[in-house]
């Protein structure tokens, strides 16, 4: 029968009990724990060692540590098979879920998070006219290609924090990263739920965080990671799907600070910078401090920079 043996630290073992709290089983002497899954069985032992032994005992493995070799012996995986949530090459050829976000580093504007679903028939039509990394996208490009993108009728999901939510969260103790964690989620659960009961082959997330800090996140709020979730830095450079909720993602959080500056009548420059800091002072000027609660993740070091600008 296949097997795989990892060595693991305490704490990964401590982490691993909780993961499999629903699939314990009665365990051998001198184990920590054992249970059972649909691909195999796991059983930990005090010496920080873990037996997966069943079918497919790499899909549970993978999931902790990296697996050097196939079940059987053969050869060794390759560097992006190494990990269970990096995904495979051909995912990006396939019929699959992204998802992405724009607004996390700017002092102004709301956090959007949109996932959009494309066909491996969709790809080359997107590609043709001009989807993209985003990032090397102007405003005004981004816009045009997100009202394309709309008219190819590409199904989407697409969520927008406003700044008084998001300073209510951060109050709360919610980190930027848990509030993007569930903000994807969430985009992920509407777009499954928009074209069932047809199942993407996969749903890449661009990378922000470690993928075990991404499932804690969900945990604490009693959520838990789709079926196959896997997840890449720079995901937009790869998979046209990826970049295409890059780009619904973008030209929300554009639209919504246009929309504050006609809202103000004052200049709202993006990211965090020197002008940013005298812009939120022309705010609190204008307005008061309130306004920045409004406009604003207020507990970036801006306000304070701004506030002795303010005479």
């Amino acid at each position: 029968m296949p097997q795989v043996v990892l060595k693991l630290p305490v704490s990964t073992l401590e982490k691993m009990k909780k993961y499999y709290t629903s699939s314990l089983k009665n365990s051998p002497p001198a184990a920590l724990f054992a249970a059972k899954t649909t691909s195999c069985t796991i059983t930990a032992y005090k010496s920080g060692k873990v037996l997966f032994q069943g079918q497919k005992p790499e899909i549970e493995a993978e999931k902790w540590g990296s697996v050097p070799t196939t079940p059987s012996g053969g050869e060794k995986k390759s560097k992006n098979q190494r990990h269970a949530f990096h995904p495979n090459d051909q995912l990006f050829a396939s019929s699959h879920i992204g998802s992405d976000e724009a607004g996390t580093g700017d002092y102004f504007g709301p956090i959007t998070v949109a996932a959009a679903f494309v066909t491996k028939e969709q790809i080359p039509q997107l590609k043709a006219i001009g989807v993209k990394d985003s990032k090397n996208l102007s405003d005004a490009q981004i816009t045009n290609l997100a009202k394309d993108i709309v008219a190819m009728k590409i199904p989407y999901s697409l969520l927008r924090l406003p700044n008084k939510k998001y300073n209510q969260w951060q109050r709360k103790g919610w980190s930027q990263g848990k509030m993007k964690t569930m903000l994807h989620h969430q985009a992920l659960n509407r777009l499954l739920e928009k074209i069932a009961p047809e199942k993407p082959d996969g749903i890449l997330i661009d990378q922000f965080s470690e993928p075990h800090v991404y499932e804690k996140h969900l945990r604490s709020e009693n959520q838990r990671l789709q079926e196959h979730v896997y997840f890449m830095t720079k995901a937009e450079s790869y998979s046209i799907a990826v970049a295409t909720a890059s780009i619904i993602a973008r030209s929300a959080f554009v639209k919504a600070m246009n929309q504050m500056e006609f809202d103000t009548g004052l200049p709202i420059p993006k990211g965090a910078s020197g002008k940013v800091d005298r812009a939120a002072a022309a705010i609190i000027e204008a307005y008061g401090e309130e306004k920045l609660d409004e406009l604003a993740k207020v507990h970036f070091a801006t306000t304070e920079k701004a506030k002795k600008f303010v005479k």
